[in-house]
Parts: structure tokens; C-alpha cells; sequence
């Protein structure tokens, strides 16, 4: 039997910690959200079923400026509390404002990894198109 009034207690309290709660009813069908509430949920179904890690492909490519930001903010405060993610994204600014290292892939493997504290975006983009040299990189850092 499903206890479905803890369930749903337990799915508050979850999206109330996370900072969710634009979700009008937890009971609501997730289809039903918005872009940025189902990023929301997913993250927070991941935090709630104890994951050791959340991985996100693109979790901003189909959404607005607003709902891009929620979850961004998201990405940040999950970060903070301790739950790593891995962020899939080709948006250098998005990945640059969350990311604490930034494993870079050419061609199917990985060409380099840096921080956004030593490489810029562009350098990001000329490594990952071919335009710069990974050694030549790696001395930049």
C-alpha cells in the first residue's frame, strides 16, 4: 500500500527546501508544468530518493530567460548542499556561472579540463573547436 498522504508531504517539504514551490498543487500532473517546474521536480526527485548525484543534458535549452534562471539558481543551491551534478550544456555562460571545472570534449573525447577561474569562455570555444591547442591551454592555467 502507498502511504500517498506522506508521499505528498514528503514531496513538499523536498520542493519547499529546494525553493520550488511555485508548483500551485503537488499533486498536479508534471506534464501540466512549466519547463523550469519539471527541471525542478526532476532535481528534486533525485535529492528526495537519496541520489548520489544528479546529471543534467541541457536542462536550459528549451527554456526562457526566467525559467533558465530557476534553474540555474537551482543548479547552485542543490551544488551547495552537498549533491554533485554534472551539467551537460553547451551554453558557455551557463556552464561558466555554475560549473567548478569543466571537462571540454572534441571529436568524441576529451580534449581538456579547466576551471572558469583559469580559462575564459573563449578559451573554452577554442579548445573545444580546435583553435587552440591543449598544451597550449594548459600553460594558460
Amino acid at each position: 500500500m502507498l502511504d500517498k498522504k506522506e508521499m505528498e508531504r514528503r514531496a513538499q517539504a523536498k520542493m519547499t527546501e529546494l525553493g520550488l514551490m511555485t508548483i500551485q498543487n503537488i499533486s498536479q500532473a508534471v506534464e501540466s508544468l512549466s519547463g523550469g517546474q519539471r527541471q525542478g521536480v526532476a532535481v528534486a526527485r533525485s535529492a528526495l530518493f537519496g541520489s548520489k548525484v544528479v546529471i543534467m543534458d541541457e536542462p536550459t535549452a528549451a527554456l526562457g530567460v526566467k525559467e533558465s534562471r530557476r534553474v540555474l539558481n537551482l543548479i547552485k543551491e542543490v551544488r551547495d548542499r552537498g549533491l554533485p551534478i554534472i551539467l551537460i550544456s553547451h551554453n558557455m555562460p551557463h556552464v561558466f556561472e555554475v560549473a567548478d571545472r569543466i571537462h571540454i570534449h572534441r571529436l568524441g573525447k576529451r580534449a581538456a579540463i579547466v576551471t572558469p577561474q583559469s580559462h575564459s569562455m573563449s578559451d573554452a570555444v577554442a579548445i573545444m573547436t580546435g583553435a587552440m591547442d591543449v598544451k597550449t591551454s594548459n600553460e594558460a592555467a
